[in-house]
């Protein structure tokens, strides 16, 4: 054949080549290595960016096939790419699914020939087609020259107008239907032989395929077919020096910049066709097109195919499947990561400096930032984040002008209203209500609106939590036992805890948090998880008690059910009783006077809630038995976490348009909660319990909205103060700055900063004001905030076809926290709306968040291994370099200080909580004694303190033993160690080397 008498002839090489060229690309070769100018640049061009260079345009590449028909030869689009490959299917109706591209490997040697041997013309300028097709037939070698006849026939063939195979709603083809049963196919494209049109077709702009093209993207034509009157193969490889519109070339009307021609005699079309996708496949390759348009010669170009080939991983026949479709991965690797492998001098980690190694392992921890670093001034870290943080504060409210924030401020806000009832029902359980429902929605409200306007990281909710009522709990139970006035002692703790807190801001004690490695922020994290959800349940299984189902309940004895109010007092009885209208199976309360053998009219019905207001009390065999309310609580709760969690998936599935799974996604609660508020309220359902003031008096009326801080207590209280105070601000620091830790990593693509110090110090001012107020003490909650930076992620408009859309950051402003807070504020006097909202559905909405925190951490996919037999479990990228068994050691030890925090949260040693939560950063460094670096690069993040003595251990070589270690840990310090499904797909199956 043709095409393989060309390959079998390539071998020479081209000039200025000696015979070991064609491996000299390959990196892996046992020869040496060398690249072309053009592969190196661009190489070295990818090594030097993060995610990918924005100003190379993406490539809309179209394969357009010589096909014989009835009416004669006929260019047919029969396959298309924007990074995944799309093909025509039997009959020409629709496209496939996209999918990788699989390509045998002698279509790929039979293209490097094509590239050997054919035209080549790099930065030609030509206006139109028709001239680039003439300076392509008039530029061929002498060897491969046609006659001035075969050319004309040959430019008039490739000169013909291309069926396209458009992309079309299912309106457009239900209308085309239609039509065609009516008036008989309708003529949509030129007949076979007519020429190219100059300016794009109708059908080119009412396309909808160019909505999946991104802005900038240029265009790239493929053709390939067999000529009768062609005796040898005519190749030649385009490209333009600037954009060109080619008319009606391509499918959609874009600039095109690549054109490759492979025209031959007949042997077998599918050779062409091969050869042809195997070019496109080469041109969809981040690194080859970036050779292809840097290129300078010939050379350049087949070096960049070898570096290409060099990749490749060849599957044996009959093991695979060749007409399988491979879809595409739900996230690529970085270009990037492939070019330090083909850089010059480059050298393998564990033979490179360890040195850089550490540093790389520093850079790599997601705390080890500019933020953190020390000025060695008082408040300079301080001043720092004022002036970071200062330029933004306009962008801070004009980027909240958007749909998606409306979503999030629903969100959150059901979420902060649910936390206020919950733990202000808490509050005012533990200190007499002393604290309660009112006062935690004006201290969230006020507290939270402060901290939006003047913190360092306003995406940070503010909220009362789990530990911290552990604490407000203790310190009551010890002032009502030493007699000492609750709120004044109080007071006090609170003004030392924030003195402590500023001094902590002045020396810039927050460069500590970059010792908060992963160890320590998933225990934390799934503390305050296992709360909501514990908290939820508990809540939920408390309505059992208090609305009892009667498992005894008969259907035939309901005439026996009663329930009747005792009122009795000398000389007259008043009783209040049930019964049921078997009818329509409601309860009326009727009023029974019994002062007569004939009693007199009944008055208006009495309540339950009347009766036992007027000193009565039930009696009967119903009063206590109400089978609906705990049936009917637990059916809402249910449904609300499912229905939250089917919302929130609904976004991945393949049903609707992408914009309407979006829409749902984000508005996954308030459609849940809606939903819920049709049961109507008369079922007895529990509700928030708010009432409409007249007048903000605080819950317990003994207190006052001021807290004077001498008269109540001795005056030696506020020196005691100081030790609670440093237990206190040990859990304020640490339950900040996890918090914090999280929410600025660096998979967030946070662009604003970070403010560390000014989010401490704001949290520190406020414990006067809420001190002062008997508001309660408020810090970051780490469950919201997630949920609120989850409901403003940011991902790409435009993706293509089986391209996943890309996540482009959060969308940072303060407006949205802002306007949950002040809808907090709002909501004390909301309590008609509110009241429709039942609370199971808020427990539901409690529960979500806390199984969405506690499935986000890479803990929660390790104690799921302990339970799976080992050839059951994924393929984890910490599983292919850590023996199973040290990796259930580290999974243990973090369950036994989850499970020990949780212990000391719920009984008497409480107090000495947060000094447990700082002395998980110490078990963390302890562990280096039981695990190696190379294990615990994988399992957690390396503390930078760790990394830099390695680096100066192995650059000394005080031990081969360090030195062996070292190198081991050189093999991953590039990896990236986060496996998480809540930062997406950063770093998930990483290999050593993979950057």
């Amino acid at each position: 054949m043709a095409l393989q008498a060309a390959d079998a002839l390539s071998q020479p090489k081209p000039e200025g080549s000696n015979p070991e060229a064609p491996y000299q690309a390959f990196s892996h070769s046992i020869f040496p290595s060398s690249m072309a100018p053009a592969a190196e640049q661009a190489s070295a061009a990818l090594q030097q960016e993060e995610w990918g260079d924005a100003t190379c345009p993406l490539l809309f590449i179209q394969l357009n096939q010589l096909l014989s028909t009835p009416e004669g030869m006929e260019w047919r689009e029969t396959a298309r790419w924007i990074k995944f490959e799309e093909k025509v299917e039997d009959g020409g109706e629709r496209w496939s699914a996209p999918h990788v591209p699989a390509l045998p490997l002698h279509s790929l040697f039979q293209l490097r020939t094509c590239l050997q041997k054919g035209t080549m013309l790099l930065d030609l300028d030509a206006p139109s087609f028709k001239e680039i097709i003439d300076k392509a037939l008039s530029g061929q070698p002498e060897e491969a020259e046609l006659q001035p006849e075969l050319r004309e026939r040959l430019a008039a063939l490739l000169l013909r107008q291309p069926r396209h195979q458009p992309t079309k709603s299912l309106l457009q083809l239900l209308a085309e239907l239609s039509l065609s049963s009516c008036r008989g196919k309708a003529k949509i494209w030129s007949e076979p032989g007519a020429q190219l049109s100059e300016t794009p077709l109708k059908e080119q702009l009412r396309n909808r395929f160019k909505k999946k093209v991104p802005l900038g993207a240029e265009a790239a034509h493929i053709a390939v077919g067999e000529v009768e009157f062609l005796e040898k193969p005519f190749t030649a490889f385009i490209r333009l020096r600037q954009g060109v519109a080619l008319g009606s070339l391509a499918e959609v009307a874009l600039p095109s910049r690549f054109l490759f021609i492979l025209l031959g005699p007949r042997v077998n079309v599918k050779a062409y066709h091969e050869v042809g996708r195997a070019m496109a496949t080469l041109l969809v390759d981040e690194l080859f097109q970036r050779v292809a348009r840097q290129a300078e010669h010939r050379e350049d170009l087949i070096a960049g195919m070898e570096v290409f080939l060099d990749e490749l991983t060849v599957l044996p026949p009959r093991k695979w499947d060749p007409s399988a479709r491979i879809p595409p991965l739900s996230c690529l690797l970085s270009p990037h990561r492939r070019t330090t492998m083909h850089l010059p001098g480059q050298q393998s980690h564990s033979n490179g400096n360890m040195a850089a190694a550490g540093d790389r392992a520093s850079l790599r921890h997601p705390c080890s930032r500019e933020e953190l670093e020390r000025t060695g001034r008082l408040f300079g870290g301080l001043l720092r984040d004022i002036r970071r943080k200062a330029p933004w504060y306009g962008s801070d409210f004009s980027d909240a002008l958007h749909p998606q924030c409306l979503s999030a401020v629903l969100y959150i806000y059901l979420a902060t209203v649910t936390n206020a009832i919950t733990f202000g029902g808490m509050l005012g359980d533990a200190t007499a209500n002393m604290q309660g429902v009112l006062e935690s929605f004006l201290g969230t409200a006020f507290a939270g609106s402060i901290f939006c306007l003047f913190s360092g990281q306003p995406l940070t909710i503010l909220s009362s939590t789990g530990p911290m009522l552990v604490f407000e709990r203790l310190l009551f139970s010890f002032s009502q036992d030493h007699s000492l006035d609750y709120l004044e002692f109080r007071l006090w703790i609170g003004l030392w805890v924030a003195f402590f807190g500023v001094v902590l801001v002045a020396t810039e004690a927050s460069h500590l948090v970059q010792y908060f490695t992963r160890f320590t922020e998933e225990g934390f994290c799934a503390l305050i998880s296992l709360i909501f959800i514990y908290d939820s349940l508990k809540k939920m299984l408390s309505l059992a008690d208090a609305f009892p189902i009667n498992w005894q309940y008969r259907l035939d004895n309901v005439t026996s059910y009663s329930c009747v109010c005792n009122l009795s007092s000398p000389g007259e009885t008043k009783q209040l009783g049930v019964h049921t209208d078997p009818a329509n199976e409601t309860y009326t309360w009727l009023v029974l006077y019994a002062l007569s053998p004939q009693p007199p009219a009944a008055p208006a019905g009495l309540s339950r809630t009347q009766c036992l207001g007027r000193g009565g009390h039930l009696l009967g065999t119903s009063c206590q038995y109400v089978p609906d309310v705990t049936l009917v609580s637990f059916l809402l709760f249910g449904g609300t976490f499912l229905s939250c969690t089917a919302f929130k998936r609904f976004r991945s599935s393949r049903y609707f348009p992408a914009g309407v799974r979006k829409l749902v996604s984000d508005f996954a609660i308030i459609l849940a909660t809606v939903a819920s508020c049709a049961v109507d309220a008369a079922l007895g359902l529990e509700t928030p319990k708010l009432l409409v003031p007249s007048e903000l008096k605080p819950t317990n009326p003994v207190r006052g909205w001021i807290v004077f801080p001498f008269g109540a207590n001795p005056w030696w209280v506020c020196l005691v103060s100081v030790v609670p105070a440093v237990l206190v601000t040990i859990l304020i620091f640490m339950d900040q700055q996890i918090t914090a830790v999280i929410l600025n990593r660096r998979e967030y693509k946070l662009q604003k900063g970070a403010g560390f110090h000014l989010d401490l110090l704001c949290v520190s001012l406020l414990m006067v004001v809420t001190s002062a107020t008997g508001l309660p003490w408020y810090v970051s909650a780490t469950v919201i905030s997630l949920a609120h930076m989850e409901s403003l992620r940011k991902e790409s408009a435009t993706s293509a076809p089986g391209e996943h859309p890309e996540f482009l950051g959060i969308r940072e402003q303060r407006l949205t926290g802002l306007a949950v807070f002040i809808l907090t504020g709002v909501s004390v006097f909301m309590a008609p709306v509110l009241k429709h909202i039942p609370m199971p559905v808020l427990y539901g909405v409690f529960l979500h968040m806390g199984v969405a925190a506690l499935n986000s951490i890479q803990l929660t996919d390790r104690v799921r291994l302990l339970l799976m037999p080992a050839k059951h479990q994924p393929d984890l990228a910490y599983l292919r370099h850590v023996p199973l068994r040290r990796v259930h050691l580290f999974t243990i030890i973090q369950l036994l200080c989850l499970a020990l925090l949780w212990v000391l949260k719920s009984t008497m040693a409480a107090i000495i909580f947060p000094v447990m939560l700082l002395a998980l950063v110490g078990i963390r460094k302890g562990l280096e004694r039981v695990f190696s670096l190379r294990d615990l690069s994988w399992l957690d993040s390396l503390l930078p303190e760790t990394a830099r003595k390695e680096a100066e251990g192995k650059q000394t070589g005080k031990r081969k033993e360090e030195e062996s270690n070292g190198e081991e840990v050189g093999d991953v310090l590039g990896a990236t160690l986060v496996h998480s499904r809540r930062w997406g797909c950063f770093g998930v199956g990483a290999e050593p080397g993979q950057g």
